[in-house]
Formats: structure tokens, sequence, C-alpha cells
């Protein structure tokens, strides 16, 4: 079926399935490339082209990957017995900045979410089931969101590796450093009180 709307429209409208991105962004855009970036507009086409044809799913991790299997799980120096569960491909990326991990991960593309219609089948679980059974995982660092989808999704994930005998360990949230007390939310505040550590000597 043909769209007979203006091209213009259209450019607009196809520019708004863009995360945060509302009408007045979208023309924003629009408007912005058509009068001044036009090489740059043909460039990020062909890219996200190129990157909607060939970037799959890595089959081990389910990572962003070009090939079958991702960079990081092909790396003969990652530690293997080590696997840390993320929502997104964003938190493989930001996990690697900022700390020093050298494991392995999973990627669950979303959370547990019922109302949604999202169940473990959607997020792979039945693949991560089948890692922890094999019994070469020394422990399972959980990194999903401190949400309420989050915190379910992580105590589903528990379950699994607890039924193995698996170390299952979870990242601290908290406090952010440099936050003052008065300034923080409520939630976050009420849980890093609730998770607080001793102080070791």
């Amino acid at each position: 079926m043909s769209d007979n709307r203006p091209l213009l429209q259209q450019l607009i409208d196809a520019l708004r399935c863009l995360p945060g991105v509302g009408n007045k962004s979208a023309q924003r855009m629009a408007f912005y490339i058509l009068q001044h970036n036009r090489d740059g507009a043909k460039l990020l086409a062909e890219k996200l082209l190129e990157s909607v044809e060939n970037i799959g799913e890595c089959s081990q991790c389910r990572n962003l990957s070009e090939s079958d299997i991702c960079n990081l799980c092909s790396n003969p120096k990652r530690d293997k017995s080590l696997i840390c569960v993320v929502e997104s491909p964003a938190n493989v990326v930001a996990l690697e900045q900022a700390t020093g991990y050298q494991g392995l991960y999973f990627v669950l593309h979303g959370h547990l979410s019922p109302l949604d219609g999202i169940g473990p089948d959607d997020l792979g679980l039945e693949k991560l089931a089948k890692i922890i059974q094999r019994g070469s995982l020394k422990e399972l660092i959980i990194a999903t969101n401190p949400t309420v989808e989050g915190e379910a999704t992580s105590y589903y994930i528990q379950t699994l590796a607890k039924e193995q005998g698996l170390i299952v360990s979870r990242i601290a949230h908290g406090v952010p450093l440099g936050g003052e007390l008065e300034f923080i939310d409520q939630g976050t505040l009420a849980h890093a009180f609730g998770a607080r550590l001793p102080i070791e000597d």
C-alpha cells in the first residue's frame, strides 16, 4: 500500500521511532538534515541499513554481534567461570567502560513484565539455565536495573542459579558517589540503608 503523504512528513514520522523523539524533535532533525547535512544523512542511512542487515545476536551471550560468537565470548583471556547478567547491550558497554570485569555476559534484552506479556522465554532464560547447568561457572553476577521489574527478574535468576548450588551476587545499589543524602530519592536511600555493609579493619 502506497503512502500518499508528503515525503517530508514521512521522514519526520520515521524519525519518531527513536526513543525520546517526539514530533517537534523529529521536525528539527528532518529540517537540519535536509538544509545542512545531506551527506551526513546519506551516510547515516547507509550505516543504518548495513547495521540492520548485518548485526544480530551472539549465539552464546545474546549481545549484539556481527558474527555468530561475539568478540567477548571468543576472547580466550576472558574468565569463562564468571557470568554477568544484564538487561541490555548498552549495559555491557557501560560495565566494560567503568569496571575491570573480565568475565562473560548474558544479555536479557529486557526484564520480566507479566503485564506486558514478557516472560522467561522472551528473555532467553532457558538458555541461561542451560549455561548454569553445565557446571563450569563459579559465580553468577546479577546486574539488572534497580526497578520493580529488575528486582523480580533478579529473584527469578537467583532461583535458577541456587538450584545448581552456584554462588550468586548482585551489584550494589544505593547512594551515588558524591551524592548528598538530602537529595537522594527515598527508594534509593531505603535500599542503601537496608543493604548496609560492616566496615572491615
